[in-house]
């Protein structure tokens, strides 16, 4: 049996880590999943000109952030920069060009090094298809449909989080944080696993094993704790939607509906027996109305069958949705790794996708992720979409400069194309045929009117378009 180096710091772990050198950093962008130790002693090492490759890299104190105030990073592959709620160092070097940046889906992203790990080149995705993303790489049509090709991805050093180790470098992982863990321990010449807890060979149940000992090189205990206030009070920025209060549609005009029930009347349009994902922002607010509705929730860090928001007092640090929100366990709850959840939307599995919009276009293009300014990140949307789900499109109908959200063509960059078949705003339910929108309900105190000219495309008005219903 070969046993594993078990530091007694972190500083001795990443002793070796050298100027220049590439580094996959284990984190789904909740506080609470860094490899903290192991960045601390980054920084104090000074070790400069990194090329990081993590999945987000700010979700708080723990974060890349660490290494970004000491400008130890050259280059960030990422599919998320950061929350424009919460200005980070590392989003403003990436804005002022001091980072360099490869954004990149993160279904992709994971995908991408699964393949390093596995010691292949790459592979053929249908993601980013017809965006900025396939921009300079090799397509291809299998079986009818667009493909592009992306290149694996490895690295010198890997830097996960885990829940136990034993001396023979084998880990287990706990609830939501297992994420892009197992997949990075793969994919560079030396593994360093920080952990809660370094156990005894033997002690192990060797079926709750996730990532085998021959992946493992060194592994090093963790001393950070984070304390749940903290950690509640990051999370309620980043993500969660708290203003319940309706916009008017004009100075003195007819109110909105109010972000809850937005999110209501998207729960309503569920089908009995489905497996839904939800993203950011609004559509996460939908899972607060799906109990008894048989509705099963994915989230790309990789849970199936997960609850509402806890109570205040019964959150658990590493139960979190894809959003970074802590959520609730139920008895049919299960946890895997982000590549496998990937697996779930790209295959159709994953039936309905609930997305956030920057904008809906009337042929179904959907733009959800970076503005022309390029602020914003790519997440997991654009993978979400490839899979040919039923997408439901949730957002405010007009931006705050009363600019609508729903337009003939788009001026953002594209998240998919043609994905999107119905869009629920404040103002009405949209569904998206062959020839455009048709207005199928309305809001509370909105008329066909207000609709109309908040929409700029045109509208059709289905013959039975009623007031809007909720259950």
């Amino acid at each position: 049996m070969a046993r594993k180096q078990i530091c007694t710091t972190a500083r001795e772990a990443v002793a070796d880590i050298p100027d220049g050198a590439s580094i996959l950093a284990h984190s789904f962008g909740p506080p609470q999943s860094w490899p903290t130790d192991c960045l601390v002693a980054l920084a104090e090492r000074g070790v400069k000109d990194l090329t990081v490759i993590c999945n987000t890299p700010a979700g708080g104190p723990t974060s890349l952030n660490i290494l970004a105030e000491k400008r130890q990073i050259r280059k960030l592959v990422c599919s998320y920069v950061g929350s424009p709620t919460i200005p980070t160092e590392i989003s403003d070097q990436v804005k002022a060009g001091v980072i360099e940046l490869e954004m990149v889906p993160q279904g992709t992203l994971i995908e991408r090094v699964r393949a390093g790990g596995a010691g292949l080149a790459g592979f053929y995705t249908p993601t980013g298809v017809g965006t900025e993303i396939a921009r300079g790489k090799e397509e291809r049509v299998f079986d009818g449909k667009r493909y592009i090709f992306e290149r694996a991805l490895t690295a010198d050093f890997a830097l996960i989080q885990a829940q136990q180790a034993d001396a023979a470098g084998n880990l287990t992982y706990r609830r939501g944080a297992r994420n892009f863990g197992p997949a990075f321990a793969t994919a560079a010449k030396t593994t360093i696993a920080e952990v809660r807890e370094i156990v005894s060979i033997g002690s192990l149940d060797p079926e709750a094993i996730i990532t085998p000992g021959i992946f493992v090189d060194r592994i090093v205990q963790t001393t950070t704790n984070i304390d749940i206030g903290v950690l509640r009070y990051i999370l309620q920025l980043v993500g969660r939607t708290t203003d319940m209060e309706g916009r008017a549609v004009r100075e003195g005009g007819p109110v909105g509906l109010p972000a809850d029930l937005m999110a209501m009347k998207v729960a309503a349009l569920l089908r009995d027996g489905e497996y839904v994902n939800l993203g950011i922002g609004l559509p996460t607010m939908v899972s607060n109305f799906v109990a008894g509705r048989n509705v099963t929730l994915h989230a790309e860090n990789g849970i199936l069958g997960y609850g509402p928001f806890p109570a205040e007092g019964d959150e658990d640090i590493d139960l979190y949705n894809a959003s970074g929100q802590l959520i609730s366990a139920l008895p049919e709850t299960s946890y895997f790794d982000s590549p496998l959840s990937f697996a779930m939307a790209r295959n159709g599995r994953v039936s309905t996708i609930i997305l956030g919009a920057y904008q809906v276009a009337q042929n179904g293009d959907l733009a959800n992720w970076s503005t022309p300014a390029g602020s914003g990140g790519i997440g997991g949307a654009m993978d979400l979409a490839a899979g040919g789900a039923r997408l439901i499109a949730i957002c405010y109908h007009v931006e705050r400069d009363g600019t609508s959200k729903l337009v003939e063509r788009l001026s953002y960059p594209a998240t998919a194309l043609g994905c999107v078949t119905s869009v629920v705003t404040d103002l009405a339910w949209i569904d998206v045929d062959r020839d455009g929108f048709v207005l199928r309900e309305l809001a509370p105190g909105i008329t066909v009117d207000d609709v109309t000219a908040a929409t700029a495309a045109p509208l059709r008005v289905a013959p039975d378009v009623r007031d809007m219903q909720f259950d």
